[in-house]
């Protein structure tokens, strides 16, 4: 690496530039790059992003977003950058959380109606650039009666595998396969065929694993109890119109589930551990303990993470991604925190107005994200690299100090520059003060 004043530039290479141009510069009608340099690429993305100020601010923010991210100090998430000031109907959003839900109010989320919206709401988002999660637990499990084809159901796990493979004939931009998330809580009965399934190293290829953890269950494994599979009775009348996946709330109305299986809450925990450690899959998510903590608990319930798990989200909730690049902060002596502070706040109100350039394909986003709680995910990159130019040992006492202290300074400016945006513009439609007062994270 060189340095320069204040960033790290790390040699151009082939590598590099065959990722930039092929992924991220802009390209003709012929699939000709006619962007040659980042910089060409940070110009557009800037003047697309600063568009929707005030006319009288939109060029001072438009230099002022380049020079962050020709710096290198701030990177959006790749859908921005390969999108934004192109014209091409993308989506700006890296990716999404759909939940399992039928579009026709006559029929239940766990019918083939709501299955088939489901895979087809999936490919609309695969095809557009996005990734996306899906909790499948609202699907009722395998060998379940299916009164209307006087049948048995195939399970949840038959319907991931049908949408998987709708994903792999989805090639986004021409060079890449769509990413999927694919989640089951820890009460479905299906969670034992869900743990074991990529034993088979033919199926599911284009999505990640992971478990929906309660801490009921690991207060279970803690205390080597038993732990019930369960699902709601199908049978009941109201079982179409209210059944969404969501158990703990189906439980409280006092309304009746079938136990299918008992199993020791520990012996699960062993399968999830041994595959995890056989397949490198599933992953877990502590899903309950996300919902206790989300600052936006009274108003939405998070079911599922996106791909990659950068963030937890509701059900038509999406990732609004970029990066602080931490290395580009070091200084030669240590991190230019005013700069850093600088770079926060520009690269807030750079998210907040992506949610407004974003085009729309799906009514209930819109609503949500737009209209509703706006929300953005601000998160970093670089740490590791930023502690070696510290000489800080990764895991020493010095070094956890030193990265609360960061990512507290990190946190506390990122709300600052949320507090400005909202006496500029107004809270988002979901804020609600005396519920934030008691908010659990912040």
């Amino acid at each position: 690496m060189r340095m320069s004043s204040n960033k790290l530039l790390p040699a151009w290479t082939a590598q590099r530039e065959k990722v930039f141009l092929d992924r991220y510069a802009y390209k003709n009608k012929d699939g000709e790059p006619t962007e040659k340099t980042p910089s060409e690429m940070f110009r557009r993305v800037a003047d697309a992003i600063a568009s929707v100020e005030n006319a009288d601010l939109r060029q001072k923010f438009a230099d002022e977003f380049f020079r962050m991210m020709d710096s290198w100090g701030f990177l959006p998430g790749g859908r921005v950058l390969a999108g934004a000031g192109t014209h091409h109907v993308v989506t700006y959003f890296n990716c999404y959380v759909i939940p399992v839900r039928s579009k026709d109010p006559s029929k239940g989320n766990d019918s083939r109606q709501g299955i088939m919206d489901t895979i087809a709401t999936a490919m609309e988002i695969l095809s557009r650039g996005g990734g996306v999660g899906i909790n499948w637990s609202t699907l009722r499990p395998r060998g379940c009666y299916v009164q209307g084809v006087n049948g048995t159901s195939s399970g949840s796990v038959s319907w991931m595998l049908a949408c998987d493979g709708v994903a792999h004939q989805v090639q986004q931009g021409g060079s890449r396969r769509g990413a999927q998330m694919y989640m089951l809580w820890d009460w479905h009965p299906d969670i034992e065929e869900f743990i074991s399934i990529k034993s088979n190293r033919n199926v599911i290829e284009h999505a990640n694993l992971s478990v929906a953890v309660s801490d009921e269950f690991m207060q279970a494994v803690k205390n080597d109890d038993d732990w019930v599979l369960e699902f709601p009775d199908t049978d009941h009348p109201d079982y179409n119109s209210l059944w969404d996946g969501d158990l703990e709330k189906w439980k409280a109305a006092g309304l009746p589930t079938i136990v299918y299986k008992t199993v020791k809450a520990r012996d699960l925990w062993k399968q999830i551990t041994y595959y995890a450690w056989e397949n490198g899959e599933p992953g877990v998510v502590f899903l309950d303990r996300y919902n206790k903590l989300n600052n936006l608990g009274y108003t939405e319930k998070i079911i599922s993470v996106n791909p990659c798990a950068e963030q937890g989200l509701p059900g038509y909730g999406v990732c609004n991604l970029g990066a602080i690049n931490l290395v580009s902060f070091f200084n030669g002596e240590g991190v230019d925190f005013d700069r850093l502070r600088e770079v926060v706040h520009l690269a807030v109100r750079f998210l907040d107005n992506t949610i407004d350039l974003n085009a729309y394909f799906i009514p209930e986003m819109e609503e949500h994200e737009k209209d509703g709680v706006r929300r953005i995910g601000l998160g970093t990159m670089g740490l590791a690299d930023l502690l070696i130019l510290l000489k800080l040992r990764y895991g020493s006492d010095e070094s956890i100090s030193f990265v609360e202290d960061l990512y507290r300074f990190i946190r506390d400016e990122a709300y600052r520059a949320s507090v400005e945006l909202a006496k500029e513009r107004g809270p988002f439609r979901y804020f609600k003060a005396e519920k934030f007062l008691e908010a659990p994270f912040v």
